[in-house]
This record gives structure tokens, C-alpha cells and sequence, in this order.
């Protein structure tokens, strides 16, 4: 199934190398990315933007990744949840309260990454069909 437009993601990453490397990426796999540093700087995002996926650390400073999601949920339904995470608590703890969400521990390959959010859009694809 192709997509009408390019599909967006909020890249939410305080680790500025980290969310760098994703980003591009991500654009060099074709969707379009915008990137923040913290959860608090996406919310203002998520209510004015029209984004397909939220991809977001979980530990970050001010607002974490699962309060993010929580917010994400409230502002934007439709809009699809995938973590990262380099902490394996932190990974279960997404898991129970965020059970929608994809979770992805660090350290992971790039097409690792690639794959993983492109078979998130594969299954909200097959879902709207």
C-alpha cells in the first residue's frame, strides 16, 4: 500500500549525536523528520503538526518519554508510539503502561531502526485498509 503523502515523525532524543544519526536516517529512508531534544519541546508540535509516528527515548529530562506517549495519546490518537531506550527497566515499564507502543533498545542498527518503524506503518496501513 504507498501512502498519499510522506509519512512524519517527532523524533523526541536529548542526546544530540543520538537524535542526529537518527534523524537522518530516517530521512534518508524517505519519511519526513522533525527532531527535539525534550518531551515538553514536542507536545507544542504534536497539537499544531500532523504526525504519523512519535519515536521517543524514554529517559529524558523534564518530561519522559512515557508521559510524552501519554500526552501524544490525548492530542493526537491517531498518531503511532515507538521507544528507544538504552535501559532494560525502563523498556518494561513502556511495555505495561504504553502495551500500543513498540520499544527498541539501544544500542540497535540503523536498518534495524528502519525496519522497525516502517513495520509500524505497514500494520496502521493493513488496520485502515
Amino acid at each position: 500500500m504507498t501512502l498519499p503523502r510522506t509519512p512524519r515523525i517527532l523524533l523526541a532524543e536529548d542526546e544530540e549525536a543520538m537524535r542526529t544519526y537518527l534523524a537522518r536516517a530516517l530521512t534518508n529512508a524517505g519519511y519526513e523528520v522533525s527532531a527535539v531534544d525534550r518531551g515538553t519541546e514536542a507536545v507544542p508540535l504534536l497539537e499544531t503538526g500532523d504526525y504519523d509516528l512519535l519515536l521517543s527515548d524514554i529517559v529524558m529530562p523534564e518530561m519522559d518519554g512515557i508521559e510524552l506517549a501519554q500526552r501524544c495519546a490525548e492530542i493526537s490518537p491517531r498518531t503511532k508510539v515507538m521507544f528507544i531506550t538504552g535501559f532494560a527497566a525502563v523498556s518494561l515499564r513502556a511495555s505495561r503502561e504504553q502495551p500500543a507502543a513498540k520499544v527498541l533498545s539501544k544500542p540497535f542498527h540503523l536498518r534495524d531502526l528502519v525496519l522497525e518503524v516502517e513495520r509500524v506503518f505497514e500494520e496502521a496501513g493493513e488496520a485502515r485498509a
